[in-house]
């Protein structure tokens, strides 16, 4: 792998400022020299020129690091390496430093509407946390094209035009993974089968490692991947609820039956083993019937009393 980090010469920054210092003191020396003297003096005058150049193109060696920062550094135009040491350095001031910032940021990608495994329109939501990785410097630099950067708004331009290629990429990445599974279960489907509501971490980790993919070539690292809003296009909405609220309805349905028939068994059970009554076939069936009717109704069952005889 390319080592991208800066191997070149450096200087403790406060070190370099006391070196700048002492040619200051070195010009105000051959200014004096020169000042006091009757004619004119070559020696102090290479000295004050000499003094102040150096001092002059010292000033512009000094660059400070906070945590997770780096600055890409360029020799006319030639990549010499990344620089991460935190501080107040002082490096070749020939070189041009690009800023650029290692640290976390969020991106909201607001609801977007798309097509489920099943053709269903979908509205879906992601929010990703993304930032530089250390050795990614070099690609977010110069594998994304950018506005020309220019002085200290340089470093933003930059960092606008890498969120906005995130966000067109989540976009994309989005869009292909919502196509992959669908909304719900239905009737259609393997009640094991992935979806879009129950997939949870699953769906996530997919997210994650699309983006990554996708946003290796910039040198950005995508940290987590996650849906934030998803439900139903507005114009199926309503159908789909309906269908929703039936499916509910037809499973507790299902629980009502087995609960009821399970009770019947016990019932018929009971009577038999404590010899309360002795029914035939046909008076089974009825109770049968009636006890389903009860059980299953929607609403409480009116009793009606039979005052007559069990065969009446």
């Amino acid at each position: 792998m390319k080592n991208y980090t800066y191997s070149g010469w450096k200087l403790n920054g406060f070190i370099a400022l006391v070196l700048n210092l002492l040619f200051v003191a070195a010009l105000v020396l051959c200014i004096v020299w020169q000042a006091n003297s009757v004619e004119a003096n070559a020696l102090a005058i290479v000295g004050i020129v000499v003094s102040a150049l150096t001092m002059l193109i010292m000033l512009g060696g000094y660059i400070m690091l906070e945590p997770n920062e780096s600055r890409v550094l360029l020799f006319f135009g030639n990549y010499r390496g990344t620089f991460y040491d935190t501080g107040f350095w002082w490096i070749n001031p020939f070189m041009t430093a690009k800023k650029l910032s290692l640290r976390a940021r969020n991106l909201n990608v607001d609801p977007i509407k798309v097509n489920d495994k099943a053709g269903n329109p979908i509205l879906i939501g992601l929010v990703v946390v993304w930032k530089i990785n250390r050795d990614g410097a070099y690609k977010a630099v110069f594998e994304i094209d950018a506005p020309l950067e220019v002085g200290a708004m340089g470093s933003t331009t930059r960092m606008n035009t890498l969120e906005n290629f995130v966000a067109v990429q989540s976009d994309s990445a989005l869009r292909q993974v919502a196509g992959m599974y669908a909304y719900d279960e239905n009737s259609n489907s393997s009640s094991e089968e992935v979806t879009l509501r129950s997939g949870g971490d699953e769906i996530n980790e997919r997210l994650t490692d699309e983006l990554n993919e996708r946003l290796s070539m910039a040198g950005i690292e995508v940290v987590e991947a996650r849906l934030n809003y998803l439900a139903y296009a507005p114009e199926i909405a309503a159908a789909m609820l309906r269908r929703q609220q039936a499916d509910a309805i037809i499973s507790a349905r299902e629980k009502i039956v087995e609960g009821a028939v399970s009770m019947v068994k016990i019932a018929l059970e009971r009577l038999s083993t404590e010899d309360v009554v002795e029914l035939d076939e046909e008076r089974k069936a009825a109770m049968v019937s009636n006890l389903l009717v009860v059980l299953c109704a929607d609403e409480a069952a009116q009793p009606v009393v039979n005052t007559g005889t069990l065969h009446n």
